[in-house]
């Protein structure tokens, strides 16, 4: 996808997420807790904020997995997902990053919301 793509499919995103939710758009922090949440497979639940980092090191690490970075190791005995880094991540500009993620939250959600 071209960035152009990116932004239109990302604000699209966005405006769907805000409206299931009743909420405001979304930044990528929320949609990164989202996707721990849902990774983490157990529902809305009451989190701690080290809880809330960790799930959005999950989402992360889920999402940084479709490009060969990261391979899920296994779960722990309180059903919470752990990550191995299997190669290094490259240095990207802010821009980059921003895209990436963008790109990939929107794949994402793509595949579970349709």
């Amino acid at each position: 996808m071209t960035p152009a793509e990116i932004n239109k499919k990302w604000t699209v995103l966005q405006e769907r997420i805000a409206k299931e939710f009743d909420s405001e758009l979304p930044d990528m922090k929320v949609m990164l807790f989202l996707i721990g949440v849902q990774e983490l497979g157990k529902g809305p639940l009451k989190f701690s904020k080290r809880q809330k980092e960790e799930l959005m090191h999950i989402a992360n690490c889920r999402l940084f997995s479709e490009l060969g970075f990261y391979e899920l190791e296994g779960v722990d005995q309180d059903g919470w997902p752990h990550w191995k880094l299997i190669k290094a991540i490259p240095a990207y500009t802010l821009l980059e990053q921003e895209m990436i993620m963008r790109s990939l939250m929107i794949s994402y959600f793509e595949t579970i919301l349709d």
